[in-house]
């Protein structure tokens, strides 16, 4: 098949990357070259396992190299890790994440912060939240030279690498944000940052932050410009993207104010739960207790049922990461998320985000 693959790609012309650097197109090579092979085996050759890329290692195991702590409040700690076994890790891109395996058995995600050509090592930041799900606690906690499984990088974050942007981080919500700015710089684009938290103090990577471009960044804090508006957020939008992290009500500011600046297009991650919606209360059972839990109107099931169940399984609490996926054994989800199919949605839900379209559902919880 190699031969016939060759005599395909004989007088091809791939097209100039599309942002505009002098190499082919990577989109447009991994399309003609996957569809090259295809012809081939059409055309009766055989092929050979020699030339086929090595499985991406899905979930891999991470020693922690590595744990500084940052901010001036000291409960922002950056922990470096690589790969146990000493291979190259997956490459990402600006926006992704990782699932981390706690060693009490929760699962939690956080964006990568280091540099994406180091395929040596992935770095992750934590806040600390004392009053949160202990994920921040297990990480803030972990010695240097402990083992964790970690499945990744995945990204439900992208950045599109041209144009105008405008880039909105909400304190720890910088994580995500600063490969992206990194990025926008290395490739000269339009970029603006406005960065915003509760004091200078609780601000993590404000040091490098503000050796960039004086006039393309602007810091807020609450304790000296007030809470932000959606249109002062959004007030140096003159076209192109909006990317926004942090939490939900800078994230809504940012949404009810977007239809009204010249943007195309709006990128937002959230590291907390959103809002509960057009919620009513229903009742949860739990069959290995028989116990009922009422479902608030303004909580989500797994809220409630964590106030008498705290170990329950969940990561997320956004939809889209399953960790929190329940049989139902009787009564009708009413669905909020995408991620299940609709045969799997017959008779389970995510209890972090879904309710009951009745007044109970019963859960093999």
């Amino acid at each position: 098949m190699t031969d016939t693959v060759d005599s395909f790609r004989q007088g091809r012309i791939v097209p100039s990357d599309l942002y505009g650097r002098s190499v082919p197109d990577q989109t447009v090579s991994i399309v003609t070259d996957a569809l090259d092979k295809w012809f081939a085996l059409l055309d009766d050759g055989e092929y050979s396992g020699e030339h086929a890329l090595p499985p991406v290692a899905r979930t891999v195991r991470l020693t922690l190299e590595q744990r500084e702590v940052l901010c001036v409040d000291e409960q922002v700690v950056r922990l470096t890790f690589r790969a146990s076994d000493g291979a190259p890790l997956a490459a990402w891109a600006p926006g992704m994440h990782l699932d981390f395996y706690l060693p009490s058995g929760r699962r939690r995600q956080y964006s990568l912060c280091g540099d994406p050509g180091d395929r040596g090592t992935y770095t992750v930041a934590v806040r600390y939240i004392p009053d949160g799900g202990g994920g921040s606690e297990e990480m803030h906690s972990l010695a240097v030279g402990t083992e964790l499984s970690v499945r990744g990088p995945r990204n439900g974050f992208p950045f599109v690498p041209c144009g105008q942007a405008v880039f909105v981080a909400g304190g720890i919500g910088i994580t995500a944000i600063l490969p992206m700015v990194r990025a926008a710089r290395t490739l000269g684009m339009d970029w603006r940052l406005v960065y915003c938290g509760r004091s200078r103090a609780s601000l993590p990577f404000l040091d490098e932050i503000e050796q960039w471009e004086i006039d393309r960044v602007t810091v807020r804090t609450d304790d000296v410009d007030g809470i932000p508006t959606g249109e002062e957020l959004l007030s140096q939008v003159e076209g192109g993207s909006v990317y926004c992290c942090g939490p939900p009500p800078m994230i809504d500011a940012v949404r009810t104010s977007f239809d009204a600046v010249p943007s195309t297009h709006l990128y937002f991650e959230r590291f907390s739960p959103p809002p509960v919606r057009n919620g009513v209360k229903f009742e949860v059972q739990l069959v290995n207790s028989g116990r009922i839990v009422t479902v608030p109107a303004d909580k989500t099931a797994l809220q409630a049922i964590r106030e008498i169940e705290p170990n329950v399984a969940y990561s997320c609490q956004q939809g889209f990461c399953g960790t929190c996926r329940t049989r139902v054994l009787s009564g009708t989800p009413e669905h909020r998320e995408n991620r299940l199919t609709a045969e799997e949605q017959r008779d389970e839900m995510l209890i972090c985000v879904s309710r009951s379209t009745g007044a109970r559902i019963v859960l093999d919880l």
